[in-house]
Parts: structure tokens; sequence; C-alpha cells
């Protein structure tokens, strides 16, 4: 699964941390792969909501650990990519990178899938054992240079299957506990039922330790550090004055932000937007909503506030384009194996057309490489939106534009 390991091409620009922002949490994680802190269980588990950043304190994190020679491998998965979400190529993907560090287990792992190519069809238990725990049990890992290495498997509740998700932990949990592995887990989820039931477990919870990562205003001032480099990028960029925006802009953005990262990175994306009349429009749209949006929801739930946004960058889009913007997120939603230019050919559109449709959206959404491009969307809560009728409404790409699609298709 080459595509969620944290230095590949397919995640490039990858999210991290905004220099000066989430230090504390670096630190202690860091700390904690170097065992120079309290905290001696070997799997480390932040949990927090949506959009609060935890890909990007991954991200960080793995960054920092590889240099100093303490990453041994990396996951990232993601519901919205099919080759970043498959539980049967997670343990696969792991045994490789350790191979790719490690000479004499790389010999055992070669042996191992020479004889035997099917191991990677077997079970996930399985897999575990025959591609990791055997042959780490024939090298010498004082030599190896493998002992207290990090894996980092961040968003663990994108990998698809709860069941799954639940057993990749208790396979990860049995081995540390029996010391069967010489590696540091750092995993990232949402907190969700199944995972925390797993996580709290008595076959799990001796093993591990948890850090929160919470939506909390406590973290404004870093917001605001990142807000006043993103708009002086744009300043200088365009040609703008110092007093823009004005201080009670920035104050605005910071309290509506709520402490939700994903909610004023994509505020930024909007103003940026390269299809518009300008930074100084886009910022009088924002401010606007913001205005408006403070009479609808109350400060701190952000969740329906990031639902609002997405209405509004949606209704921008044209009527005639935004109906096949619906068609292209649809057809990405029931195959999501399929290319961009597989989704372009069903809907007859040229690359050209295929590319303008998806500029429209491109604060939500960002097409990588050349070509058709791949779609890469920067956050999974926009997808979410527009599967949910209670939040997306006429927008939704379920419900009455499914039905609308069918009956015209089959006219």
């Amino acid at each position: 699964m080459p595509d969620g390991f944290y230095n590949s091409s397919a995640r490039y620009a990858p999210p991290k941390c905004h220099l000066g922002t989430r230090n504390e949490y670096i630190s202690v994680i860091t700390h904690w792969a170097l065992g120079e802190l309290d905290r001696k269980e070997p799997i480390l588990w932040m949990r927090g909501p949506f959009g609060i950043g935890k890909s990007a304190v991954s991200q960080s994190c793995a960054e920092a650990l590889a240099s100093k020679n303490k990453l041994v491998a990396t996951l990232f998965f993601s519901r919205s990519n099919p080759d970043c979400n498959d539980p049967r190529r997670a343990f696969t993907s792991i045994a490789y990178q350790v191979a790719t560090k490690c000479t004499s287990f790389r010999e055992i792992v070669d042996k191992r899938m020479f004889e035997g190519p099917a191991l990677v069809t077997t079970s996930l238990s399985t897999q575990f054992k025959d591609l990791l725990v055997h042959p780490l049990r024939e090298i010498d890992i004082a030599e190896s240079g493998l002992d207290g290495r990090v894996v980092i498997i961040d968003g663990l509740d994108e990998c698809d299957g709860t069941a799954e998700q639940c057993e990749v932990t208790e396979i990860i949990a049995a081995s540390v506990q029996k010391c069967t592995t010489p590696f540091r887990w750092f995993i990232t989820s949402r907190p969700e039922d199944p995972i925390i039931r797993t996580m709290n477990s008595t076959a799990v919870s001796p093993a591990r330790s948890c850090i929160e990562l919470p939506v909390s205003h406590a973290i404004d001032h870093e917001i605001l550090t990142y807000l006043t480099d993103e708009f002086k990028k744009i300043r200088e960029n365009h040609g703008l004055p110092e007093s823009w925006p004005s201080e009670e802009a920035l104050a605005l953005f910071v309290t509506r932000g709520g402490g939700l990262w994903i909610y004023v990175s994509t505020m930024v994306r909007f103003i940026k937007d390269k299809n518009s009349y300008g930074p100084k429009d886009q910022l009088r749209i924002v401010l606007e909503f913001a205005k408006y949006v403070s009479t609808k929801v109350e400060v701190d739930n952000t969740l329906a506030e990031m639902g609002f946004f997405y209405t509004l960058i949606m209704q921008r889009v044209p009527p005639k384009v935004r109906r096949t913007i619906q068609k292209i997120l649809l057809i990405h939603f029931v195959r999501s194996h399929w290319g961009s230019a597989t989704i372009a050919e069903v809907l007859c559109l040229s690359e050209e057309q295929f590319r303008h449709a998806c500029a429209s959206i491109q604060s939500v959404m960002g097409l990588r490489g050349s070509y058709f491009g791949s779609m890469h969307f920067y956050h999974n809560s926009f997808l979410d939106f527009m599967r949910d009728p209670q939040r997306s409404k006429e927008l939704c790409i379920l419900g009455d534009f499914l039905i609308g699609w069918r009956r015209e298709l089959l006219e």
C-alpha cells in the first residue's frame, strides 16, 4: 500500500503541522518514541474528532522520527483513496518497509514469499506471524537496529471494515504483550465506539497509553499564527496592503474556527481559489458567510458550521457544472477503484471539461498528476457531507439526485 507511506508522492504535499503549532503534542509523541517519558506502554493511541489535525501531527512526527532513524514504517489510511484503506495490505505494507531497512529481515521475507506467494492472501493474523513475527525471530534484533523503532498507523477508523480495525489493534496488542515484535506503535483514530471498546478491553488496555486531541479554543493562538502566515503569503502574491485583512476579520476566523483545523484550512483554500475574482472578493464572501452563519449556529458547533461552509462552496458552482460535480462524486463513491479518466469517459467529458469541473471545488478537492490527474480530497468530511441528505439536502449525491439520474440513464 505505497500510497499510504508518509513520503509517498500520492500524498504530496501531505498535511503536516504548521511551523510553531502542535509543538506540545509532537514533543510528547517523539519523546515517548525515544523512551524519554514515563509512558512506558509500547502502544500510544491518539484520538480526536474529524478535522482536528491527527494526520498532520502523525506526518510531523513521522518526519521528525525519520530524521532520528527511529521510524520503521508508516500507514496513512484514507477512505477516499481505495489504495489506502485495505486492511489485507496493512501488515504486508509494514513488513515491506521493515525489509527496506534491515537486510537480514529482507532476505528471510524474500525467501518466504518466493516459497509461498499466497502468503499475502492469508488472514491478518497469519500475515502478521509469517511476515513479521517469524522473520524477526530469526534475526539478531540488537544488531538489526530495529529495537524500539516506531510504526505509525494513522486514521485506523478509515481502514475498511469495523471488525478489521479491531482485529488489527488486537493483533498488535497481543504481539507487544508477548514481545514478539520489537516496535513501538503509534495509532490515531476518531473516537468511534468499536475502536474505543477495543482499546479499553482487557486484551489491549494494559499495553496502551492514550492522548486526547480535543476540539478546543486553547489552540486559538496556533490558529492565529497559521492564518497570519497564510494571509501574508496571499498579500505578497497579490500585492495587497499590510492592512489586509483587518484584525477584526482575523479574530472572526479564529472564533468561528472553533479549534478545528480543517475548517480554517478550507477557508484559506477558498480565499486562495484561482477561479475567482481574487482574494479580496473571496474574503468578503467568507466574512458575509461567517456573519450569516453566526445567527444560525452556536459558537463551538463546528460540525454544523462546516456543513454550512460546504453548502456555500457547492452553491457557488454554476448549476450545470454542479450537476456534473455531483455525478463525479457519486461515481467516485460507488466505484472508488475507478480512476479520473474512467469517470470522465463514463460521463463523456474531455480532460479539459473534467479538470474545469473539478477546479470549481478546489478548496475541498484537488487533482494530482498529469493527464486527468487523480482526485484527492483534503478531508473525508466533505464526502461525508455530500452523502448525508440531512446535512447537504438538495446537494446530496444520494436520495433524489440518485433517483433522478437513474431515471435519466434508463430513458
